[in-house]
């Protein structure tokens, strides 16, 4: 069989698997196959290309595999108003979802609040922070 043949379809077929995939799981497989097609007209034979493949795969797989998770890897940064969930809060202007209105102090900051079952927090209650969903409070009343 022609090991051009197969070298170049291994290329192919794992440059297309990594096109779809995106997410950089067979590229080693790419330069492997590439290493492997250059070894072909230096006269190298069928074993030594598969262990060329096989050599330069995990060599790039070992060399890049931190780089790309690292790069991959979204960086969620925790900000101090996580620490306001489980907290209680004062509301400072009444609470209605379908107007919308509410405002409650916590942690000594205003924040725009929701209702988390759509109930209205009359002004001066005490609520307990439920979660935050962009720069709005949700809470619930204490109970």
């Amino acid at each position: 069989m022609n090991m051009y043949v197969v070298w170049v379809g291994a290329i192919v077929v794992f440059g297309i698997l990594e096109g779809v995939t995106a997410q950089l799981v067979s590229i080693w497989f790419v330069a492997g196959s590439l290493a492997a097609l250059i070894s072909v007209p230096l006269g190298a034979p069928q074993w030594l290309q598969f262990v060329i493949f096989f050599a330069v795969s995990l060599i790039v797989l070992i060399a890049l595999r931190p780089l790309v998770k690292k790069r991959l890897t979204p960086k969620i940064e925790k900000t101090n108003a996580d620490k306001c969930i489980g907290q209680d809060a004062i509301v400072t202007e009444e609470i209605n979802n379908i107007v919308p209105t509410g405002q409650v102090k916590a942690d000594g900051n205003v924040w725009t609040a929701r209702s988390s079952d759509g109930s209205i927090i009359p002004k001066d209650s005490i609520v307990t922070v439920e979660k935050i969903e962009g720069v709005k409070l949700i809470v619930s009343i204490k109970q």
